[in-house]
């Protein structure tokens, strides 16, 4: 998955299109993000002790991956990621970075 914690996206489809919010949690397995303040679901929890009130909780709810599009922090647009592999100088390592498609600069 190309999309890390503690990534700025734009929500792309949904009751949220077009919020912009972090990324909290990331299910690897299941392709699907948590994005802090978008897809908010309501959970209802009733009084444990009498005198006591019930609460309505509000919480982010997992989106899937493909509604969400990573924003460059070097040209503050929506875009899509690509890969890039870069081999070090005496050739023992490479490391993979992730790549803006519009302005090509490392993310």
């Amino acid at each position: 998955m190309k999309i890390k914690t503690g990534d700025k996206v734009k929500m792309m489809s949904g009751k949220d299109k077009g919020k912009i919010g972090k990324v909290l949690q990331v299910f690897i397995n299941e392709d699907r993000v948590v994005v802090e303040g978008l897809n908010l679901m309501i959970k209802h929890q009733k009084a444990k002790k009498q005198g006591e009130k019930g609460q309505r909780i509000q919480f982010p709810s997992p989106v899937n991956a493909s509604n969400v599009a990573l924003i460059c922090p070097k040209c503050g647009k929506d875009t899509r990621i690509g890969s890039e592999r870069i081999v070090s100088a005496d050739k023992s390592k490479t490391i993979k970075n992730r790549v803006c498609k519009k302005c090509k600069e490392v993310i």
